[in-house]
């Protein structure tokens, strides 16, 4: 699968760590930056992961920052990008199967790496079940028309 990643300074360390295991994984993952802990504004990164999605250049995209809320709201400002806060197995398997969200985003003072690693593993196992959550998945995707 690709995978895009992008974080912040705060989510760096995360970010580099579950790019690393996914790419042990047998994935092939686009890093977007930053490149380092220095200091940087999360939003050109969530924005750049939320990008890589819709325009098919990754099948999802995985954020990080300090808790993982800003950079979510920065990657869900790309028309199509449906991104979800993952703090654990269950968010991060709910998130797809329910919201059929297309991003994970992480904290990475917030969320332990064996738990992020657990976290991100059920988000790309899942998939969309559809049924009752398709119309509301649709519902969303209209907000993004509006």
């Amino acid at each position: 699968m690709r995978i895009a990643v992008g974080s912040d300074h705060g989510g760096y360390a995360l970010k580099q760590l579950l790019a690393e295991h996914l790419a042990a994984l047998g994935h092939q993952v686009e890093d977007l930056g930053t490149h380092s802990e220095e200091p940087v504004d999360y939003p050109e990164f969530g924005a750049a992961v939320g990008r890589a999605v819709v325009e098919g250049r990754a099948e999802l995209g995985l954020c990080a920052c300090g808790t993982g809320i800003g950079i979510a709201i920065a990657a869900n400002k790309v028309p199509g990008v449906r991104a979800a806060v993952v703090h654990d197995v269950s968010t991060g398997r709910l998130a797809r199967q329910h919201n059929d969200a297309n991003v994970a985003c992480l904290g990475g003072r917030v969320v332990g790496s064996l738990v992020a690693k657990d976290a991100v593993e059920a988000f790309l196992a899942a998939t969309p079940e559809g049924g009752r959550h398709r119309r509301r998945v649709e519902a969303l995707a209209a907000l993004d028309a509006r």
